[in-house]
């Protein structure tokens, strides 16, 4: 019997699973997915949001700026790109300026640092804002990080302290038995005294297996233009406009990557599912990006993407015990700021609810350290030569857009939580996240993924069940 089994491996998942890993406890985590961090984690604006936006008092100001303040050290222990660059609310004419006022109070409530630029502070740091702007709001811990390897390298943590991962394993029904749960699957069945739900858009449907639930996840979509990382400084900061009650807005940032992300746009689907994209959404997208930056250069876009994001009914996240089981802990409706927020909720439901509900002890040995990569791109000629000697295949390029290593691939399908997937590969490595968008690398990953699993090419996925790169041989 497991002491715990977590629903859902996204963001939320993961670090939930990382911090129960301090713990004496046997914890099972199941995702339906061929990978963690493969829906609403994977498809984001990949910002650290400084907590000036949400409402005082609400669940999201507090985890969202007791997440912010962990990123300096998480990104250390879990060798994720991170950088603190600040954000800027721009106010593009005098009638916002309230508004912006008003942005300003709700940050000093929630303990956030700012500080108004007037129009000429904003030009002399943001020079291709337009002249139009009359002033910003700019917000000093706010920053960018690396969506994939941040769920990827929580997981493979928790995954080296003992959490067990199954993947491609999906819940369909959740029954309560005397003092345990039944966690159905569509593999098999498991016995344990606790689950957590974080199941992200199936959240109400997997609370709704235990008990009538008084709230819904609707499934808003924004979507993206990825722009090449073409040359540094079209913006130095992450530029919102001011928000309003669709969220923050079309943004405007770099990547740790070096590529500019714009967008997203914002509406409910009713489809949780739906991940198409269309050109007048992408059109409005532009056109209110340009309002803030006019000279971007959308000539360099390389993709264009959309990801789902789970809205609750009831205008904050969930984050409690169900009403008839404190044994069954709801972690729902994440949505932004969730991305900033995961590592502080995973801590809390850790902490605060599973280890006090269940009495776990503390491990004396717990490591919040994962085994740092290799990064060839960091190291220079000399090390790099070193490298090479100790093996060659750290020498041979497969994705010439991103400069990755055969050897780096190999060092990411010999980990704890493991990459069966071209998309897993791409996450983790950004091989076919470049100009050709895999165009001329994805040959050779699959191979070097079929190899290290032993498997035939022809039985490699690019992502998803049923996402088969090759259907036949072509030649005896």
């Amino acid at each position: 019997m497991k002491d715990i089994v977590i629903v859902g491996g996204g963001v939320v998942g993961a670090f939930i699973a990382r911090y129960l890993s301090a713990y004496e406890a046997d914890v099972l985590l199941l995702e339906k997915e061929n990978d963690v961090g493969d829906v609403t984690s994977m498809a984001n604006s990949a910002i650290v949001h400084s907590g000036d936006d949400p409402i005082p008092g609400t669940l999201k100001a507090k985890f969202n700026v007791l997440g912010n303040a962990m990123f300096t050290e998480i990104s250390k222990d879990l060798d994720v790109s991170f950088g603190r660059c600040g954000s800027i609310n721009l106010a593009m004419d005098e009638s916002q300026l309230p508004l912006l006022k008003e942005l300003e109070e709700r940050a000093k409530k929630n303990g956030v640092p700012t500080k108004v630029l007037t129009r000429e502070e904003v030009l002399k740091i943001e020079p291709n804002v337009t002249p139009k702007v009359v002033a910003g709001l700019f917000c000093p811990t706010a920053g960018v990080v690396n969506p994939f390897t941040l769920t990827a390298h929580a997981m493979e943590n928790a995954c080296d302290n003992g959490v067990e991962l199954h993947l491609q394993e999906e819940v369909i029904d959740i029954k309560r038995q005397g003092d345990i749960f039944l966690v159905v699957t569509n593999k098999t069945t498991y016995e344990t005294r606790m689950v957590i739900n974080a199941a992200g858009l199936a959240s109400d449907k997997i609370a709704a297996m235990i008990e009538d639930i008084d709230w819904k996840i609707q499934p808003r979509k924004g979507e993206y233009f990825v722009l090449d990382h073409y040359a540094p400084g079209l913006v130095n900061h992450v530029l919102f406009p001011l928000p309003t009650k669709k969220g923050k807005g079309v943004l405007v940032t770099m990547t740790t990557s070096g590529n500019y992300l714009v967008g997203p746009s914002s509406e409910f689907v009713d489809d949780g599912e739906d991940w198409a994209t269309d050109t007048p959404t992408l059109t409005s997208v532009k056109a209110q990006a340009k309002e803030m930056v006019p000279s971007i250069p959308f000539q360099e876009q390389i993709r264009v993407f959309a990801g789902l994001r789970s809205t609750p009914t009831t205008g904050d996240f969930i984050i409690e015990s169900s009403k008839t089981y404190k044994e069954f802990i709801n972690v729902a409706g994440i949505e932004s700021p969730g991305l900033v927020s995961a590592p502080a909720i995973g801590k809390y439901v850790a902490d605060e609810l599973a280890a006090k509900i269940l009495n776990l002890k503390a491990k004396k040995d717990w490591n919040p350290k994962i085994r740092p990569y290799t990064h060839l791109a960091k190291l220079n000629n000399e090390q790099r030569n070193e490298l090479i000697q100790k093996d060659p295949s750290f020498g041979e390029i497969v994705c010439n857009c991103e400069k990755v290593s055969a050897g780096e691939i190999n060092e990411v399908l010999n980990r704890s939580v493991p990459a069966y997937t071209v998309k897993a590969v791409k996450k983790r490595t950004r091989a076919g996240f470049g100009k050709c968008q895999g165009g001329f690398c994805q040959p050779k990953v699959l191979n070097l993924i079929a190899k290290r699993f032993g498997v035939t090419p022809l039985d490699v996925l690019y992502g998803r069940a049923n996402s088969r790169v090759l259907e036949k041989e072509s030649k005896e």
